[in-house]
């Protein structure tokens, strides 16, 4: 898979890297030549260019693309970078950083932002997500379809510890991916128990979220089918 990166600091370099560990291509675009630091990730390509600009992204091959990450400390330039990586090149898959959690309303599907990542939000939720138990933890937002990834560490009085995954009547547009218990990682299938202390990650409309904590945190009689 190639990738673009906008933004070439160390948040930029630190994505490269993984995703360079993880076989993909990878191509580093940044306009400050202090930032061009080739030594850092040799493996990746680097393009000295404003990525704000049609004739910078042209020269990156962005139509080639199959996912651009606008990693830049800007917000601005990450949301044109966004909207000219989608609308001029119809790159499928769009990334990008919010730095000042007061923008997060504008990087959305109108900007060409499929994925919006806060990492102020996400520092505040993965705190949250450290202490709480019970309560439901929004983790990141997804532009399409208005869902959110969200996580809640099943409390022991919770009426499903002990349940099947499969007899549980789950809210509409909700959907468990992953249930993390102690150090293993579980892909849910329908004969899965769930077990109380369990981290359960599920994609989920943001309209059903409220719906899901009480599914999984209250008490109650009417909880499988």
């Amino acid at each position: 898979m190639r990738v673009a990166i906008a933004g070439a600091g160390a948040v930029g370099r630190s994505i490269a890297g993984e995703l360079l560990e993880n076989g993909h291509e990878i191509l580093l675009i940044d306009k400050a030549p202090t930032a061009i630091s080739v030594e850092r990730v040799p493996r990746a390509e680097w393009l000295l260019a404003d990525a704000c600009e049609i004739t910078s992204l042209d020269e990156a091959a962005l139509q080639r693309c199959n996912v651009v990450i606008a990693a830049t400390g800007d917000d601005k330039v990450n949301l044109v970078v966004s909207l000219l990586a989608k609308t001029e090149y119809g790159v499928p898959r769009v990334v990008s950083r919010v730095n000042n959690p007061k923008n997060e309303w504008l990087f959305n599907e109108s900007w060409g932002v499929d994925v919006a990542v806060s990492t102020p939000r996400l520092m505040s939720a993965l705190v949250e997500e450290a202490v709480s138990v019970g309560d439901l933890v929004r983790l990141l937002r997804f532009s399409h379809g208005d869902a959110n990834l969200v996580e809640l560490t099943l409390p022991e009085e919770s009426a499903l510890a002990g349940t099947q995954v499969g007899d549980v009547q789950w809210p509409q547009d909700t959907s468990l991916v992953t249930i993390i218990r102690g150090t293993r990682v579980l892909t849910p299938t329908r004969e899965d128990s769930l077990e109380a202390g369990d981290e359960l990650l599920f994609v989920a409309a943001q309209a059903r979220e409220e719906q899901l904590e009480d599914l999984l945190s209250v008490r109650r009689t009417d909880t499988v089918r």
